[in-house]
């Protein structure tokens, strides 16, 4: 009985978020220049109405799993992005005077 208000509790907080990469500009002062960031974040995009019984869990787990992918495929997006703007960083900090 706990353990199924626990996971209720924890469905229904993910219920309509999703999480998306935000780019950020950031000035480097050791090498003069603006480096990007990427960095994750949580946003809602609807949350569940009424609903009960069977259907109500079946859009608790559909809620769950849809912020679970959008969490690996943005953090995957996050964690290629700033790989790619570390060297684009190196490279225009060796470049600059």
């Amino acid at each position: 009985m706990i353990r199924a208000a626990l996971l209720g509790s924890i469905a229904a907080l993910l219920a309509g978020c999703i999480y998306v990469p935000r780019t950020t500009v950031v000035y480097d002062q050791d090498c003069h220049i603006e480096a990007k960031h990427m960095t994750l974040e949580m946003a809602q995009v609807g949350a569940l109405g009424h609903c009960g019984g069977n259907r109500c869990a079946e859009l608790l787990v559909a809620a769950g799993a849809v912020a679970a992918a959008s969490a690996v495929v943005s953090g995957s997006i996050v964690v290629t992005g700033n790989i790619a703007y570390w060297f684009e960083k190196q490279g225009r900090c060796l470049m600059s005077p």
